[in-house]
């Protein structure tokens, strides 16, 4: 055997190993790429504040990195614990007019129900009527229909479940991205260098303020819109309008969803007879709500990293479909770095050729 044969064979095998190996890898660190990718996202918004705290113990990042992790795991779970409480109370309010409503003879539906779909309010009026004719037949007629989304229910509670164990793995890993991130960022860099030398660092930038931008553009948007349907709710008489703001914003991290939240009030409004209040809350989301979609999202987003607002769209929406939640913000920033690679390729100087002479 030749040296060159045995040092073709030698790549070779080198190459399934690395091949092998990577392959191994990731089907071990797959499971964990989402809370990985959270966990990321927020220490890179959030690191300003550790560094301030990493100055203010003495530079010590094992106690900054415990007190960022803690801080971070109030800002996620407070909120959370605070929905959880606010739902319980809302369950019971809804319990309680649910019993006022099946107390009442009349069928509690606004009567312009009959003149706009008349089959719908007599097919309600009958079972109204046979409900209180026969109220035992009514509670296991209900009972039959709560029965059939004992499925979903397992399925939303595993669910839950699950996403509790990210949350989890989210913080723990987060401690470590806070801890050693200087020397993460280091790698990065040179890792970069040698893929891609003298780029690495412009890419990096662009993946950087995209990722800034996108989640402050998101959420300020969402604050934006929450606060002032919440406002809305509160002025139409909406019930419990804080609760129905926090929806709001939950909603609104995803682009264009604000009016299926105050459209479903309006409706809701709508069809309890409160006509005036119905159509006032659904101009005020039209108008002011749903504009702050066009206002806040592209000034914030555009203007910091000079993105087309239609690629950063594009970038979020198709991130949703491809990754879920967390496409929100991996969809632009995927996108933000291929127009950073697209721009740079222009950029790179052409050899012109000579002109022929005929």
């Amino acid at each position: 055997m030749t040296v060159t044969s045995t040092y073709t064979l030698t790549r070779t095998l080198l190459f399934i190993g690395l091949a092998a190996l990577g392959y191994l890898s990731y089907s071990v660190l797959s499971p964990f790429f989402i809370p990985m990718a959270w966990a990321a996202i927020l220490v890179f918004v959030t690191w300003p504040v550790y560094r301030r705290i990493y100055n203010l113990v003495g530079q010590r990042q094992n106690i900054a990195a415990g007190i960022m992790t803690l801080l971070l795991t109030l800002l996620l779970i407070g909120p959370l614990a605070w929905l959880v409480l606010l739902l319980q109370t809302e369950i019971r309010n809804i319990y309680a007019h649910i019993g006022e409503l099946l107390s009442q003879s009349q069928l509690p539906v606004s009567p312009w129900l009959a003149d706009f779909a008349p089959w719908l309010y007599d097919e309600l009026q009958r079972w109204w009527t046979q409900t209180h004719a026969d109220p035992q037949a009514a509670k296991d007629s209900i009972r039959s229909i709560a029965s059939l989304g004992i499925p979903q229910a397992k399925l939303l509670a595993g669910g839950i479940s699950r996403n509790l164990i990210k949350l989890a793995i989210t913080v723990f890993t987060a401690f470590f991205f806070y801890r050693d991130g200087l020397a993460l960022m280091h790698q990065t860099r040179k890792a970069l260098a040698l893929i891609t030398p003298g780029h690495g660092e412009r890419y990096m930038k662009a993946a950087g303020d995209m990722t800034r931008a996108v989640v402050f553009g998101i959420v300020l948007t969402a604050v934006a819109q929450a606060t002032l349907a919440g406002a809305g709710y509160a002025v139409a008489g909406a019930p419990n309008p804080i609760f129905l703001a926090v929806v709001t914003f939950l909603i609104a991290l995803i682009p264009f969803g604000t009016p299926f939240a105050w459209g479903a009030v309006s409706l809701w409004l709508l069809a309890s007879g409160d006509t005036f209040s119905a159509v006032g809350l659904a101009i005020w989301g039209g108008l002011v709500v749903s504009s702050v979609d066009n206002i806040i999202r592209p000034l914030v987003i555009s203007t910091a990293t000079k993105v087309s607002f239609l690629l950063i769209m594009f970038g979020v929406l198709g991130g949703l479909t491809a990754f879920g939640m967390i496409g929100l913000f991996l969809g632009p920033v995927i996108l933000a770095v291929m127009l950073a690679i697209w721009k740079e390729w222009l950029e790179q100087p052409t050899s012109e050729e000579p002109n022929s002479q005929l």
